[in-house]
């Protein structure tokens, strides 16, 4: 029985130093996002659920980096974690609608077709942005974007933000 506790007690312990180690890899990428003025206001911005925006894209960036470390394949971390935090960069609470005649379920219909273009909008006035976080960023609605992604990377946060976003909604991951 003792082999056992030993046997879980190495694995907690592995898990912790992982853990802690992606939390590395998220603030050394991402320090100036995560320091932004943009970035900060976003966690007054409700996402899925009750949790915010900024939340929501951390759950992100730390689910995409666990995922790629799983995948036997090769990924970019610094465009993962800053993909993944950018991905809902759209500075708005698309809960709130200016109430207008005729237009106020089309914007919550409209929301998951148009947020990617003002995020990647955003985040390009903000920051410097390769190729492959522009396609995390403009593609990570897919279906909704029609357009599949192109990278690795950019699947890999698509993935991550469904997960998670699926958890938020149903308050499973906070």
């Amino acid at each position: 029985m003792s082999g056992f506790f030993e046997w879980r007690k190495k694995r907690l312990e592995k898990c912790r130093r992982r853990l802690f180690n992606n939390y590395r890899v998220l603030v050394y990428f991402g320090k100036d996002i995560l320091n932004s003025p943009g970035f900060r206001t976003s966690d007054s911005f409700v996402q899925h659920g009750s949790v915010s925006v900024r939340r929501h894209s951390l759950n992100v960036a730390l689910t995409a980096l666990k995922m790629s470390h799983a995948l036997p394949i090769e990924v970019e971390e610094k465009d993962v974690v800053r993909g993944a935090l950018l991905h809902d960069y759209f500075l708005y609470d698309w809960h709130l609608v200016k109430i207008r005649p005729g237009n106020i379920l089309r914007f919550y219909q409209m929301h998951g077709f148009t947020h990617p273009a003002t995020a990647l909008c955003n985040a390009q006035k903000d920051f410097a942005l390769s190729l492959r976080e522009q396609d995390i960023i403009r593609k990570h609605m897919w279906p909704l974007t029609v357009k599949p992604p192109v990278c690795r990377e950019a699947w890999i946060v698509t993935f991550a933000d469904k997960y998670c976003s699926l958890l938020e909604t149903f308050r499973i991951y906070t």
